[in-house]
């Protein structure tokens, strides 16, 4: 059971607990075509059933070990143009949130997956109601391993396993819900610049030569950040390229082993 945080503005303060759901952000899909829901609403769960990941691909979570929520924004102020700025924002505050747990610095992979010593801890899932040119309503979910133990992937860890401890996990959403706000205000005061810098200094494998898989060829390259719309862009022997989600994909040592960026349950 949770309760609605103590120390956020508007995160979080109209909070609805289930204890067991198939998906956090089907029913904030559904809140949110509400004009009653509030901004700031959080939907929050014990145990999703069929968690919904990047491109349908499912979300891995043991009930009760761990963070898995959404809420329900309404940026009127941001263009539709620049809705990346959405996945900038949830990335960094995870980021700046794990900052202060884990014992190595917490990473981003394009496009918003969270990476703490190679391996994923958290997936994020943003899905858009729009009106015209503006956002009517945005729901973002995130998954945040916290006290899970085991996994049925390898690349998977959890805060827990990375600290050698458990955690309160009410003590830990408030803390992650203010980190949260804090960048969405950063957001609504068009700090853009600034977002798109941190976003640039924590992503995974920026400035690295390293190899990819573009339309089934491999591909000697190097991430050098993301363009206007929020595209990966890579360094290649024919010059800067730009990716959307599903164009490339990372080679992890042996090139037969291929890391698709898009997908959450890696």
């Amino acid at each position: 059971m949770y309760t609605a945080p103590v120390a956020t503005l508007f995160l979080g303060k109209n909070l609805v607990f289930v204890p067991e759901c198939q998906s956090t952000n089907s029913l904030a899909l559904q809140l949110a075509q509400q004009v009653s829901t509030p901004e700031g609403t959080l939907i929050i769960t014990e145990n999703q059933t069929a968690g919904r990941g990047q491109r349908g691909n499912s979300w891995e979570t043991e009930p009760g070990m761990n963070l898995t929520f959404t809420v329900v924004f309404r940026p009127g102020f941001l263009s539709v143009t620049d809705q990346f700025y959405l996945n900038i924002i949830t990335s960094l505050a995870v980021r700046d949130y794990l900052k202060s747990h884990a014992p190595e610095p917490a990473l981003i992979k394009w496009p918003n997956d969270i990476l703490v010593g190679g391996k994923k801890i958290c997936g994020i899932l943003i899905e858009n109601q729009i009106q015209g040119s503006r956002f009517s309503g945005v729901v973002v979910g995130v998954g945040l391993n916290i006290n899970q133990q085991k996994f049925t992937v390898e690349t998977a860890t959890s805060l827990s396993l990375v600290t050698s401890r458990s955690f309160d996990l009410q003590k830990e959403l408030e803390k992650l819900l203010l980190h949260l706000e804090a960048r969405y205000l950063q957001l609504k005061t068009s700090k853009f610049g600034d977002l798109k810098s941190d976003y640039l200094s924590n992503l995974y494998w920026r400035n690295e030569p390293r190899t990819f898989v573009v339309d089934g060829n491999v591909l000697p390259g190097m991430i050098t950040g993301i363009d206007e719309v929020g595209r990966l862009t890579v360094k290649t022997e024919h010059g800067v390229r730009a990716f959307g989600v599903k164009e490339i994909g990372y080679v992890h040592g042996p090139q037969t082993t291929v890391d698709r960026l898009w997908t959450m349950d890696e």
